[in-house]
């Protein structure tokens, strides 16, 4: 009988642990997650830069939202950083870019820890006061009962001409001295959200 009520009961802490994961928020986890791209000067020349500040969640009808706070931008050298927050992303009107999609969490909240699925689905960029969508490969890992991982399959290649950055790019070529910098920069994420 002991035994019984024993193992009635670990079933019903298991079942009601999976049912708050497939109902819980899920809080992406800034310092494990990143958010970087590639820029490219005279032609030839490619540089990482990535943004140190993150936030966003899951919602349980799965909303994905994450928010990059543009001053966070870090290429290792200060005064090309602040020129990008003053002239190219103007961050004093434009703080934040925001990405969003709609997932299927269901998929995602039956994988086994360490199960992987591959997700192809719209994402929608706003950055600098404009609007635009891009279809995504995301691949998604379950980590653990309480951790999910989102990373980019492929880059998403964002052309700076959709977000009214051209003339940001111009006035930072100029200022740099530079023959060109390409208006296509790949973007790519590894994004990890935990279950709250």
């Amino acid at each position: 009988m002991c035994k019984r009520s024993l193992s009635k009961t670990l079933a019903a802490v298991l079942l009601a642990g999976a049912t708050c994961s497939a109902q819980a928020n899920w809080y992406l986890d800034g310092e494990s997650s990143r958010l970087s791209f590639v820029s490219t000067k005279n032609a030839n020349v490619s540089e990482v830069q990535r943004f140190l500040v993150l936030h966003g969640k899951v919602s349980p009808k799965g909303l994905a939202e994450v928010e990059v706070e543009l001053e966070s931008i870090y290429s290792g050298i200060p005064l090309r950083d602040e020129r990008m927050r003053k002239d190219l992303f103007e961050i004093e009107r434009f703080p934040e870019a925001l990405i969003s999609a709609q997932i299927d969490l269901r998929p995602i909240n039956d994988l086994a820890s360490g199960a992987q699925l591959e997700l192809r689905l719209p994402v929608t960029v706003n950055l600098h006061g404009k609007q635009h969508q891009y279809n995504a490969e995301l691949l998604a890992t379950r980590l653990d009962d309480r951790r999910f991982q989102v990373v980019t399959l492929e880059p998403l290649v964002i052309n700076a001409a959709d977000f009214d950055l051209a003339p940001g790019l111009d006035a930072l070529r100029k200022t740099a001295g530079l023959s060109a910098i390409s208006l296509s920069v790949p973007v790519g994420a590894v994004l990890i959200f935990t279950a709250r």
